[in-house]
């Protein structure tokens, strides 16, 4: 097998994802990870609100006290943390360097305030903005939960229009209409960010291609002369051969119908023949040549 031109890094990526409340992130994070848990990893954040039903200690957040929450916010322990929506919300900087050191990416589901502490810490972070499809279906998605009082609903829709409002502080944003097609979405931008030039660490160039395009080289030399001009290339050693037996194809440089000189493409060994291949280089050449000459 070939060896492969490019080593990238093979540390993991932090995912900053953000939405609104009701927007659906906590649904998406779980169908991302139901794709794939092996190569990413949710870091669960710490909360002083109380847990909604259906929700697991250790799984959907580390819900705290708020007194808890703030004796931690002394002992250093978050990455970053915020008071939205009357609670506090922060994430634990526990076992975040060691999936990151392991390949595996880290997805921090965290609100926008906590997003821009991150983006201040770590500008390469990946952050995208899930958005509900309008603003009424966001309402819709609130209601239906059944959990909050109206006065709670109203208070986090005044939130989420001040939220979608900061969109553009993210480097992506879904519309998240239909899951899986949100999801799909993301996967693209995953797969597209693993691809950035600055995730190389090295490019390899003593890969097969090099050797081939350096085979092609010696094989060959493209140089024009122009008689009674002062636009011409330095003779090279080839061209002072004596041996006539080389293989050589002629192109005009044309240029307002009139010739202005040639190509001359030449083989270095006694071959009696041009390819296909040296013919369109060598024709190419000329066709370069004459854009760029003027009379």
């Amino acid at each position: 097998m070939d060896k492969k031109m490019l080593k990238q890094k093979k540390t993991g990526q932090i995912i900053v994802i953000s939405a609104p409340s009701g927007a659906g992130k906590g649904t998406v994070i779980g169908k991302l990870l139901e794709r794939d848990n092996k190569s990413r990893w949710l870091s669960v954040s710490a909360t002083s609100r109380k847990p909604r039903e259906g929700e697991k200690e250790g799984v959907n957040y580390y819900y705290l006290t708020e007194d808890d929450f703030k004796e931690k916010i002394d002992d250093n322990f978050f990455l970053e943390y915020t008071n939205y929506a009357g609670n506090y919300y922060g994430t634990p900087k526990k076992y975040i360097k060691e999936k990151i050191d392991q390949g595996i990416d880290v997805i921090l589901e965290i609100e926008i305030e906590g997003a821009t502490s991150i983006k201040k810490l770590i500008p390469e972070a990946i952050f995208i903005f899930i958005m509900p499809p309008s603003l009424k279906t966001l309402v819709k998605r609130l209601k239906k939960r059944g959990t909050e009082s109206n006065d709670k609903i109203i208070k986090r829709f005044h939130e989420a229009y001040k939220e979608i409002n900061e969109v553009t502080k993210y480097n992506y944003v879904v519309i998240n209409d239909e899951i899986d097609d949100t999801v799909d979405k993301i996967e693209a931008i995953l797969k597209a960010e693993k691809c950035r030039v600055d995730r190389i660490e090295e490019v390899y160039l003593d890969t097969k291609e090099e050797e081939i395009h350096e085979l092609l080289m010696e094989d060959k030399e493209v140089y024009t002369s122009k008689e009674n001009s002062d636009i011409s290339m330095p003779i090279t050693k080839n061209e002072k051969s004596e041996n006539k037996k080389n293989a050589q194809i002629v192109y005009p440089i044309i240029s307002n119908g009139d010739t202005i000189g040639t190509v001359i493409l030449m083989s270095k060994d006694s071959k009696t023949k041009m390819n296909e291949v040296e013919k369109k280089v060598a024709q190419s050449a000329a066709t370069f040549l004459a854009s760029q000459m003027e009379i």
